[in-house]
């Protein structure tokens, strides 16, 4: 196929990359610019690549700027040209086979080059057959001739105003995300006086029990599929449930395939939140899981983080088609130490769209002991702009493991964006995990999640 590409200075890299990837498959490349990092202006490109389209020169066209869609806009002032940003397989693929895109548009701020180059072969291997499809598209183009006229639908006859039953009509939870419900419980907890109230006034009005001051309330949210419960500052008040807080570890070289079969037995039994264990035993432990409620969790980048962005891309996705449902990553922490902030995002980022293309949750490694506050924070920040779903404390295999004064320094920096934290390296028993949870941890990081369960159990009683 000859495809036209072009990017602005924000895209010259990515540009690059994709050039040397579309050219080892075989297509012939025509490189509209820019040819340097100095700053240009996007809709000169962007414009180029179309018209090179829309003149017939080139079968599909590439653009690349920072996010995507100004290139777009650009791009479908041209007669002939349909442009479709894609920021995942899905959005590229649908782009062709609803909307006959002929321009792809990438932002090089959103994505790295492995999944830009994924998004590129899925986009360049779709097509329009569907006639429903072909039908809009010729009235798009209809639209853009002018040779179309579209009448609106007739408006509806207005249905009369619902009669009130006796019966409330009831919400099917399946329908609600998980975090959805996790705002839900937090909502409900602070009407009912807990500490996610957002004021001691609302707490004084709305007196009763909260979800951590009873434990049937936080059951009965648990039962209705809510994988985390904030406990506020009393998680002894429902140690029967504590294992629902814990990743059930075991991350040594050493271990083997029998070692993996145990460790997903005991998470079984104890009702743990997730398995976590190196890569290679991923297949293993999701089959071991299966329909239990367990989620398998894989660490990628681990324990160093000191390879590329899209080498730990790749090694998310590989876990997650193997069946890892939670990724924890490695950051970059001498890029962080080095205030290279650019790619640091770069790489968390890399990570977390590796993730939600796979309906994954990530969870980003921070390695606090390595760390000063200020840079804990930092990397809490570029977090929330990655839009991770949870930071974590440490590998475990650092100078130190989590404290609760990092766990509280970083639920502060997280939690208004709905991230959560994972607490852990050295929490060896039901205090240490208690007072992670009253910092503010959402979920524990843990080999030695049975001793934990079995001394909160030996509390209750």
């Amino acid at each position: 196929m000859k495809i036209a590409i072009g990017a602005d200075h924000g895209g010259f890299e990515l540009k690059a990359a994709l050039i040397q990837s579309l050219k080892t498959q075989g297509h012939e490349v025509n490189d509209v610019g820019t040819s340097s990092r100095e700053a240009v202006d996007y809709p000169i490109f962007a414009h180029a690549v179309a018209a090179e389209v829309a003149a017939g020169r080139s079968e599909r066209g590439i653009m690349i700027d920072g996010a995507g869609i100004g290139s777009c806009m650009a791009a479908n002032k041209v007669p002939g040209v349909r442009a479709g940003m894609a920021y995942d397989l899905s959005s590229a693929v649908n782009g062709v086979e609803h909307n006959n895109a002929n321009v792809l548009t990438l932002g090089a701020g959103l994505i790295g080059a492995g999944l830009a180059q994924q998004i590129v072969e899925s986009w360049l291997g779709a097509g329009c057959t569907e006639e429903r499809h072909l039908r809009r598209v010729k009235l798009i183009m209809d639209i853009e001739s002018g040779k179309a006229v579209i009448a609106p639908p007739p408006a509806a006859t207005p249905s009369p105003p619902p009669q009130p039953t006796s019966q409330p009509e009831m919400i099917d939870l399946s329908a609600i995300s998980e975090e959805d419900l996790v705002r839900i419980v937090a909502r409900l907890e602070a009407l009912g006086g807990g500490t996610g109230a957002p004021s001691s006034r609302v707490a004084a009005d709305h007196p009763g029990p909260s979800v951590g001051s009873n434990p049937e309330t936080a059951r009965s949210f648990l039962g209705l599929g809510v994988g985390r419960l904030s406990a506020g500052p009393s998680p002894g008040a429902i140690p029967a449930d504590v294992g629902r807080y814990i990743d059930h570890t075991l991350l040594k070289p050493n271990a083997t395939a029998e070692d993996i079969k145990k460790l997903c037995e005991e998470a079984r039994d104890f009702n743990f939140a997730a398995v976590c264990v190196n890569p290679v035993w991923v297949p293993l432990v999701a089959g071991e899981l299966h329909g239990s409620g367990v989620k398998t969790c894989s660490v990628v980048g681990f324990p160093l983080g000191a390879t590329h962005p899209e080498t730990k891309a790749f090694e998310a996705r590989r876990a997650i088609r193997e069946g890892a449902r939670e990724i924890d990553m490695v950051i970059n922490i001498g890029a962080l130490k080095g205030g290279d902030e650019e790619l640091v995002l770069k790489d968390i980022r890399a990570v977390v769209e590796a993730c939600r293309d796979g309906n994954a949750h990530c969870k980003v490694i921070i390695e606090t002991a390595l760390l000063t506050d200020e840079e804990k924070r930092v990397a809490c920040r570029l977090s929330r702009k990655a839009r991770a779903h949870f930071v974590k404390t440490s590998t475990g295999f650092a100078s130190g493991g989590a404290t609760a004064h990092d766990v509280a320094l970083m639920a502060k920096e997280v939690a208004a964006a709905g991230l959560e934290v994972k607490a852990s390296g050295g929490i060896r028993s039901y205090t240490d995990a208690k007072a992670m949870i009253e910092a503010g941890a959402t979920r524990v990081g843990a080999s030695a999640g049975i001793a934990i369960v079995e001394e909160a159990q030996e509390l209750e009683t």
